[in-house]
């Protein structure tokens, strides 16, 4: 069997039966594992080598984050991608996740969509986090680095589409407040990121803020 092969780790027998049902559901997602536990889902991890750990942030013994810097930390020489998802939105446990090498932060409640978007953008090398929790995030990320110059200037509808990205806006939101379809917004926002050199919308985001051009 082909596709992406996913490790669920959360200590909710009904969390996990509803997650593996909504990966499932996709043709190129499959769940091949599960574990109850921080300490279960690094064993099963290494001996199953899934291409994404879907790994709750509050388990029994070692949690989330513990689990996510044994995965995926700066120290792992042959590193997972580790999505982090949660009910808690916290500031500690995104910049945590984050620094231990997360591939994705997510709230269980951002719902199924968000949740396979997250997988397939951890595969693909990506970063997704929860639209929720994006704005409190570059609030802390704008303070260690300057802006990205581009290569080229940005267009006013470039502009206009990042600076939603910056206030946590989906692509379907964007595309309803700029009366423009998805696919468009998708194409203005994949400009942006070549312009700026920047690898996902959490960064584009980032660059807003950084640049002063937010609210404009």
């Amino acid at each position: 069997m082909t596709g992406v092969r996913v490790l669920i780790a959360d200590d909710q027998e009904a969390v996990r039966r509803n997650l593996r049902r909504i990966l499932e559901a996709e043709p190129d997602l499959r769940v091949i594992g599960e574990a109850v536990d921080g300490a279960a889902a690094i064993e099963r991890a290494r001996v199953l080598q899934p291409d994404v750990v879907l790994v709750d942030v509050r388990m029994p013994g070692l949690d989330g984050l513990a689990v996510t810097r044994a995965l995926a930390g700066p120290d792992v020489e042959q590193p997972l991608r580790v999505v982090v998802i949660t009910t808690f939105e916290l500031d500690e446990y995104v910049y945590g996740a984050i620094r231990n090498g997360a591939a994705g932060f997510l709230l269980k409640q951002s719902g199924p969509t968000l949740l396979v978007e997250g997988v397939r953008a951890a595969v693909s090398g990506d970063v997704l986090i929860s639209p929720e929790v994006t704005v409190q995030l570059l609030r802390h990320l704008t303070t260690l680095t300057p802006a990205a110059v581009p290569t080229e200037p940005l267009t006013a509808r470039e502009l206009a589409v990042a600076s939603l990205v910056a206030e946590a806006k989906t692509n379907l939101e964007i595309a309803a407040e700029l009366s423009i379809s998805v696919g468009t917004v998708k194409s203005h926002l994949m400009h942006v990121q070549r312009k700026l050199r920047l690898r996902n919308r959490v960064a584009v985001a980032a660059w807003v803020w950084e640049s002063g051009r937010k609210g404009r």
